[in-house]
């Protein structure tokens, strides 16, 4: 089985049932804050470098989620900058074993990639935000996360 390198935000509950699916399948997994890790743009790109620059973008991030950031509208520049300054807008997890690196939980891509065998599938996205009653709260601290996604997203870079 295979030991995972898994870049996560702390607490997110989503992240946590992917961490459990992965270990049910017998994987070794060593979670990492996408928050606090020193990322640099070669660093982002390995994992990010293939893919659409649209893709690179946690759907459930409250900036994309209020079209403050629409990434399709972005160029990979302005996207990458985006990313490197706030981590939290980054699509996660973001998974490495050796020099393998994965982005999102694609169940299917995941499966095929390192296997998920005789784990009991969750329904729905596997991917989507989870948050209990207490919304968004319920992910850590989310709302100090959402003023530096808003932040992220105006002034700073100096980009609208």
């Amino acid at each position: 089985m295979a030991v995972v390198t898994f870049y996560e935000k702390p607490g997110c509950k989503g992240n946590l049932r992917q961490k459990t699916l992965l270990a049910a399948a017998g994987h070794t997994v060593q979670a990492k804050s996408l928050k606090t890790e020193a990322w640099t743009a070669d660093r982002l790109l390995a994992f990010l470098g293939k893919l659409p620059v649209s893709t690179w973008f946690n759907p459930s991030a409250p900036a994309i989620k209020s079209g403050e950031i629409v990434p399709e509208n972005i160029s990979f520049e302005h996207a990458l900058h985006l990313l490197l300054e706030n981590p939290l807008l980054i699509r996660r997890p973001l998974m490495e074993i050796g020099e393998e690196r994965q982005v999102g939980f694609d169940i299917d891509a995941v499966d095929a990639w390192i296997g998920l065998k005789n784990v009991d599938l969750p329904e729905g996205n596997i991917e989507a935000c989870v948050h209990g009653p207490e919304g968004h709260g319920s992910c850590g601290s989310h709302a100090h996360d959402h003023d530096h996604e808003r932040k992220a997203s105006h002034g700073r870079c100096g980009h609208h």
